[in-house]
């Protein structure tokens, strides 16, 4: 009888792994995983939550791309968010100067093959940095948004829908659901009715 061996990976094979990849890695509990590559729609989603944050919060957050590389100091992820927000200084995280520690704000932009991990664990790791604020889930299957904020020592979670501003208070952030939406083709997915 055999047994399967786990893989256990440095944070410098990470790393040396991500020079080399044509997609983006992600890093946690010494696995690397290959992240999943956007559908247009998912590519046009980060771009107007981009353009939307960059308008509402221009002086008081630095907003960045997938490309900015996310570590979770208390969990270990070091990720790619579809979307990062940084109010004040950004802080690099010691083992790894490409990745900041102190987000305010993470959008992720869901996908079919992530969603459950994007909502789940994914969060439960995004919810252990002290200095983050809020994450939105921006649906790739209709026009909707979840916002999960801190609230103290907990979380609050809404739903926002067509016709709705989508309100994050503790940054000020205000903006319209139909203008993030707005003349954007969504991925069929023929498992979902709205």
């Amino acid at each position: 009888m055999t047994t399967a061996r786990r893989l256990h990976h440095s944070y410098e094979e990470y790393l040396a792994a991500l020079e080399v990849s044509d997609v983006k890695l992600e890093y946690c509990d010494g696995e690397i995983y290959a992240m999943a590559a956007g559908t247009p729609a998912h590519a046009d989603l980060a771009a107007a939550a981009i353009r939307l944050l960059g308008t509402s919060l221009l002086g008081r957050g630095r907003v960045s791309t997938s490309d900015l590389k996310v570590r979770i100091e208390a969990t270990g992820l070091s990720t790619f968010p579809d979307v990062s927000v940084v109010c004040g200084e950004r802080e690099l995280a010691r083992i790894d100067r490409n990745a900041i520690t102190n987000p305010t704000l993470l959008v992720e932009v869901t996908s079919k093959s992530t969603e459950d991990y994007d909502r789940g664990e994914k969060l439960k790791h995004y919810q252990q940095c002290p200095s983050l604020r809020a994450v939105l889930f921006v649906s790739h299957r209709c026009p909707q948004v979840t916002v999960v904020s801190r609230n103290g020592a907990g979380w609050d979670t809404h739903e926002y829908r067509r016709g709705e501003r989508v309100e994050v208070p503790a940054l000020a952030l205000a903006f319209s659901l139909d203008e993030l939406y707005f003349d954007i083709a969504l991925d069929d997915d023929e498992n979902t009715t709205h």
